[in-house]
């Protein structure tokens, strides 16, 4: 595992690392692949149909604890259109303790979108057939969030990504919400 940053927090001998694309995901089943793996598994499960119609989608959760640090989970999803799909996800501590709301979300945004970036780099290495492609945000209209959702959309589509918010985000608020 590369390393960008690294740092033990004191308060509670806790490491916690902000990686690059060379982590693991694990898979639905618990198999760890690189991320490199997941390109090829997601290639060869829109080859086994070429009839169908395919969408990635990448969505992050986070759950903070009682010490303003939170866990994020990133889920990166291939639908199959019509006939069911495949996801993999990994986790990572966050860089430090979050005080609001908008800063966690904020931060399961920018995952989202520095996977979304590497992972597309990486399914070029490969023939994959045409797909659509969006980024997922656990925003919506009701409750706390309601007031990011047009900052935090507007940060995917900046980036040139097609965004979805609840309840169509189901990558972030229910397949990443699995494993937070």
């Amino acid at each position: 595992m590369i390393l960008d940053a690294y740092f033990i927090d004191q308060t509670l001998k806790k490491e916690y690392c902000v990686v690059k694309m060379n982590y693991l995901f694990n898979s639905s089943i618990g198999i760890r692949l690189s991320a490199e793996q997941v390109g090829r598994e997601i290639v060869n499960f829109m080859k086994a149909d070429t009839e169908r119609k395919y969408k990635i989608t990448i969505g992050t959760d986070s759950q903070k604890d009682a010490n303003d640090l939170a866990d994020f989970v990133t889920a990166i999803v291939v639908h199959r259109v019509g006939n069911g799909g495949r996801y993999f996800w990994r986790r990572v501590a966050g860089p430090g303790k979050f005080h609001t709301l908008r800063d966690r979300i904020t931060h399961e945004v920018l995952l989202s979108l520095e996977i979304a970036k590497n992972f597309l780099t990486e399914l070029k290495k490969f023939d994959a057939p045409r797909f659509d492609f969006e980024i997922h945000v656990d925003v919506g209209e009701n409750g706390a969030t309601k007031t990011m959702i047009q900052e935090l959309v507007g940060m995917i589509r900046a980036n040139n990504f097609e965004a979805r918010t609840k309840p169509d985000s189901y990558a972030a608020s229910k397949v990443a919400d699995r494993h937070v």
